[in-house]
């Protein structure tokens, strides 16, 4: 079984664990030791198992607002999950029929007939001015 030194409000210990579980000790001392941190900075120096109080009590805090977070969470997931399968069993939407109004053929010959007259009066309206502006 390992023994590892750790460093928790300025203060080393030794500590036993499980193979392979090196870098969860030292991830959570990290974590102890950022709380007892905090209390040095804001208290100053406390006896070592008041500080180790202290310090696993505001973890305890964090842990537990996060812990409620979680529920208000998995609360949410549970609707999110029940409003999806509400939406899958739903029966798939019909398709619509769309007219689009198609313009009558004689509509389309008519307004091309009205363009190229106006065309060709524009075009002997600016011939007559060419022949006017000449004399």
């Amino acid at each position: 079984m390992p023994e590892i030194k750790i460093n928790i409000g300025g203060r080393e210990f030794e500590v036993a664990c499980q193979e392979g579980e090196e870098h969860f000790l030292k991830s959570a001392a990290q974590m102890l030791d950022a709380e007892a941190s905090v209390l040095s900075s804001q208290i100053g120096r406390l006896p070592e198992n008041r500080m180790l109080l202290m310090a696993g009590l505001m973890l305890a805090d964090k842990t537990a607002g996060l812990e409620e977070q979680m529920r208000a969470l998995d609360t949410k997931v549970g609707a999110q999950e029940a409003l999806i399968e509400e939406l899958r069993a739903r029966p798939e939407p019909q398709a619509e029929k769309v007219e689009v109004p198609v313009v009558p053929a004689e509509v389309t010959d008519a307004l091309a007939e009205l363009a190229a007259r106006a065309e060709s009066m524009a075009a002997a309206l600016e011939e007559r001015m060419g022949v006017e502006d000449a004399l």
